[in-house]
């Protein structure tokens, strides 16, 4: 049906959904942030050309303007040009100097052309709106409620030239019977926020916030509402990780690059990493897809997702 993929580039975020349909979403870029970035670059604008190129409709979305989420968007957006950028508003400036990146980043957040806001309940054609053209993409805009208090606060925060962490929108990829979540680096603070107001939205897949540090902690009452079959520990140091021992978890800096290949009654998981192993709360499937330079790791169906 769909594929979703997760980028190993060292201590950053980069996704993309290749949609059942003639639609390609982006989530975050990161192509020169740290060495490990730099090396991934080729390798990932490659698979980006090919897995693109015959898509009509395709958009970005940019959880915030730090850098780990913005390295090479000055790039990215010269070869692919961004039409559809999507991103919360906002004002967000940097005290030290502003990167190219940071810049482009704000030509597109200003574009009245090219930018749409997300926010809670937002809707626009092919995002999660169908036509009688094509039918919709299934991303659902689960968070910032802007009125709210503490998101007025980090909104302020990030005007000042502070942290735009907690200004991450909450992105629902919802394909059949699958779905996806994504959260930015949105701190645990502002995570009891969404939690307050999201009612029971259950995933399969959960992308821990903030790279899978401890101050990005899913607080337990969300995670409750949740209740994700796997939860994706990302790519900071090994001593800020939360390992989220009680949860099934695929660390990506032992994984690598991590591949979700969508389909009507399963998922099947894969990574770039042939020594990472692991089945815990997965299925073997003897029938699973197979991809080059990735290895099957497990399946979930859809009783079990």
């Amino acid at each position: 049906m769909s594929k979703v993929k997760s980028f190993s580039v060292g201590n950053g975020d980069m996704f993309y959904i290749k949609h059942n349909s003639d639609n390609f979403t982006t989530i975050d870029c990161c192509l020169n942030y740290d060495a490990d970035a730099k090396k991934a670059k080729e390798h990932v604008l490659s698979e980006l050309r090919s897995e693109m190129q015959d898509k009509q409709i395709k958009r970005f979305i940019s959880t915030h303007p730090d850098e780990d989420h913005i390295s090479g968007l000055e790039e990215y957006d010269d070869e692919f040009e961004i039409l559809n950028f999507y991103r919360v508003d906002n004002e967000a400036t940097k005290k030290e100097q502003e990167s190219d990146d940071f810049k482009r980043y704000k030509k597109l957040r200003n574009d009245s052309k090219k930018q749409f806001e997300l926010k809670k309940d937002c809707s626009r054609k092919w995002m999660n709106q169908p036509s009688e053209e094509r039918g919709s993409s299934g991303l659902f805009c689960l968070w910032p409620i802007t009125d709210n208090e503490k998101y007025q606060d980090a909104l302020e925060e990030a005007a000042d030239g502070g942290s735009p962490n907690n200004i991450s929108p909450a992105i629902k990829y919802l394909c059949g019977e699958f779905s996806f979540l994504w959260m930015g680096d949105m701190e645990t603070d502002m995570q009891e926020e969404f939690d307050k107001e999201v009612d029971n939205s259950h995933v399969t897949i959960v992308f821990a916030p903030h790279h899978g540090r401890q101050s990005g902690h899913i607080p337990s009452s969300l995670m409750d509402k949740l209740s994700p079959k796997l939860v994706i520990v990302g790519e900071a140091p090994s001593e800020d990780l939360d390992y989220y021992k009680s949860q099934d978890t695929i660390t990506q800096n032992s994984a690598g690059d991590i591949l979700f290949d969508v389909n009507t009654d399963y998922l099947d998981i894969f990574v770039s990493n042939s020594g990472y192993t692991k089945t815990d709360g997965m299925t073997i499937n003897k029938n699973h897809s197979t991809f080059d330079g990735m290895y099957y790791l497990g399946s979930i169906y859809k009783n079990n997702a």
